[in-house]
Parts: C-alpha cells; structure tokens; sequence
C-alpha cells in the first residue's frame, strides 16, 4: 500500500511539474541560463555524508534542472562544475571528483537519452589538457557524440576560469588580426574578443541568467565576461542538491516580468 501511495504522489507531481512548465512557457524564455553549482560540500557536511556523496548529489541536481531547462525550450545552458582552482583541494576530492566527472560522461556516452530526445549538444569548456588522460578521452568521446545535435546546448566548464578564458580570447583575437596581415599594431575590438571566447565559440548565446546556489554572494571566476552587461544574476541560499524547481520558478519569473515591463517600456515610446 505504501509503495503505491508513493508511486501515485511521483506520478502526481510530475504532473504537476509538467503543468507549471506549460505555464512558464507560455512566456518569454531565457535564451542561455548558467548555473554556479555550490554548496556540495556544506550538503555533505550537514548531512554525515562523505563529501564524494554530496558530489554525487549534485550532479543528479544537475540532470533534473537540465531536464527543466530543456522542457522550457532553453537554448542553452552552462554550469560550473570544476574550476581550475580546485586543483588545490585534497588529492582525494580531486580524485574523486575526477572519476565522477568519468563516470557521467561515460553514462552520457551509453545512454544519451535526455541529450539526444532535446537534440543537445554537449560542450567542455576550459583547460581541459590539466585534465587527466582518461578524462580527456572521456570529455572527446562524449563531444563527438552529441556533435551532430543543434537544438540545444550544455556547456560543461571543467577545469575552468574566466580569466583565463578571457586572456585565450584577447590571445586569438591578436594572433587573428596578426594573421589577416594588419600589421604590428592590430586594433582588436570588444567584439574581436567576444568571438573568441569559449562559449562564442561553441555558439552559446548571451548570458540570460546566472544562478549560483549556497547562499555564498560572488561570482568566483565564472563567465565574468558573458555576465557583465545584461544578465540577471541570482544567489540563491539553498545547497545545490537540494535546489529543485521551487527554487527555480521565483527565477524564471523574474526575468518574465523583467522582458514584459522592457516591451511595454518600448511600446510606450513608439
């Protein structure tokens, strides 16, 4: 009898679910939201977990937002999910943070339902050669699988930093004027830089939103190009295993009633 009940409660709120994403979509979209996927560890912590467990935790959270953005219709999405940084944590986190990262790309690789039923396109950005070898075999083979979908976009960003992605982008840039032969002085503009960056290039668009759980209030090297002009940006108190779709709609709305109060601003002018 038990097992039932729970069996008709999932059921339920998954219809429940699929109604309140019917009304979302009903209004305008974010075109590209990213997540700074935090507070795994404090999850852990307050649980009795092992931290690896609250790593595990959280990339679950990520398929289920995943899956959210993808019925919304989201373009694209980007999460934060190794920042070169991180490097300098206990060699066994990193370890294990490594062989998780293995292990759900390999399951991507096997069973690509999700990516494939949306038609997404999976990216890894960063300095992926600190990577190790096995992982960088992983992240080239789970690339080359999805490379052939173009409706949506998952940007993961694994070993990653902003900075150094603006300083590779300010490097093509110059090497790219310098190769088209303009001299020793090249004019490099924000756009030449723009075009450059990782997410440019993979085709994400602009930044919508950004998210970043935990309740910590700073953007710690995470696409602080993409974020620096029109995007919404968001801190969220709730750890990131446990963030989940009540955690997301005050979000969504937000930018809903920010894109209806710019129309009804331009309408006025007209």
């Amino acid at each position: 009898m038990f097992a039932f009940l729970q069996t008709w409660l999932s059921w339920l709120w998954l219809q429940l679910q699929n109604v309140i994403l019917a009304v979302l979509a009903a209004g305008p979209i974010p075109r590209h939201i990213a997540f700074v996927m935090d507070g795994n560890r404090r999850y852990a912590r307050q649980k009795g977990y092992k931290v690896q467990v609250g790593h595990a935790e959280g990339f679950t959270t990520l398929q289920k937002i995943l899956g959210i953005c993808l019925k919304l219709n989201v373009r694209c999405v980007s999460v934060y999910a190794f920042a070169i940084n991180n490097f300098k944590r206990p060699k066994e986190e990193v370890d294990a943070l490594m062989a998780l990262a293995e292990e759900k790309l390999v399951k991507i690789c096997e069973h690509g339902e999700l990516l494939d039923e949306y038609g997404v396109r999976l990216n890894v950005l960063g300095d992926t050669a600190l990577l190790p070898a096995h992982v960088q075999d992983i992240v080239t083979k789970a690339e080359n699988m999805t490379r052939q979908n173009d409706k949506a976009i998952l940007n993961i960003h694994m070993p990653y930093a902003s900075r150094h992605e603006i300083t590779m982008a300010v490097q093509a840039a110059v090497n790219k004027s310098l190769d088209a032969g303009e001299g020793d002085d090249p004019q490099i503009t924000e756009q030449d830089i723009e075009d450059q960056l990782m997410t440019s290039r993979v085709g994400s668009p602009p930044l919508d939103i950004l998210v970043r759980t935990s309740g910590v209030k700073r953007l710690s090297d995470y696409l602080l190009w993409q974020c620096c002009e029109n995007t919404q940006i968001h801190f969220v108190d709730t750890y990131w295993p446990d963030f989940g779709l009540w955690d997301f709609i005050p979000i969504l709305l937000e930018f809903q009633q920010k894109i209806w109060a710019q129309e009804r601003t331009t309408k006025k002018k007209l």
